[in-house]
């Protein structure tokens, strides 16, 4: 459980994301971890120092969805740097892999205390600006012909916690081609909401069982039975 001092931070400091008006997925959970000392964190190949005498916490918010429209499972992170007179200090958001500042310098995307990010359409990476997604030379390839293409999507977070295969992957690939898009490149904003927010020892417990479940509804979807959750 979140310890409801945690919670509270998380919830002052959680990022507005800003959505693709096309958009099929949206977060369904978010594993937060507050550091007030140095450390690593448990979802993301990286480590913290507090070498700033300003700093007070950073909130890390391992941001879940059920699906990537090329994989089943996506896990994408924001952190925010808290100062002791409760000013964000800075900001940084994962894309694809890496760690990209979130806070731009003019801070021109920040409102009170909540950094405003984009959300890649479909893909979910993170960026202050849209632009940084229309560099990449799959942004849209991915929305469409691409969807589905990595399956079911296995990574070190969770290995061992459950398996994939080609029929998996093919279920998969089958079933995120019906809903392929093309974006709007318009964005709305979207706020993570309270009953989203566990710790991460809860997402990671969570999310096998999450895999299981969307993976039993896809099979039942595609043998006509509807929609997968």
């Amino acid at each position: 459980m979140l310890p409801d001092g945690d919670l509270q931070l998380a919830l002052r400091y959680a990022p507005t994301l800003m959505f693709d008006e096309n958009e099929p997925f949206y977060p369904v959970r978010v594993g937060v971890t507050a550091f007030r000392a140095a450390g690593a964190s448990p979802s993301f190949r990286r480590r913290f120092a507090f070498d700033d005498e300003r700093l007070d916490a950073i909130v890390e918010y391992a941001i879940y969805w059920d699906y990537d429209i090329t994989h089943l499972y996506e896990l994408e992170h924001v952190w925010v740097w808290v100062g002791k007179d409760g000013a964000v200090l800075d900001c940084e958001a994962s894309f694809h892999g890496k760690a990209l500042k979130g806070l731009l310098e003019d801070r021109s995307n920040l409102d009170g205390q909540r950094v405003r990010l984009y959300s890649q359409p479909g893909k979910h990476a993170f960026s202050p600006l849209v632009d940084a997604f229309k560099l990449l030379p799959d942004a849209s390839r991915s929305c469409g012909e691409d969807a589905g293409k990595d399956g079911l999507l296995a990574t070190a977070a969770f290995q061992g916690a459950y398996d994939t295969s080609p029929d998996i992957d093919r279920d998969v690939r089958e079933y995120l081609q019906r809903h392929r898009f093309a974006p709007a490149w318009r964005f709305a904003p979207y706020e993570l909401s309270e009953e989203l927010f566990a710790s991460w020892e809860e997402l990671r417990r969570e999310v096998p069982a999450r895999i299981a479940a969307r993976l039993g509804d896809i099979r039942e979807a595609l043998r006509g039975g509807g929609e997968a959750g």
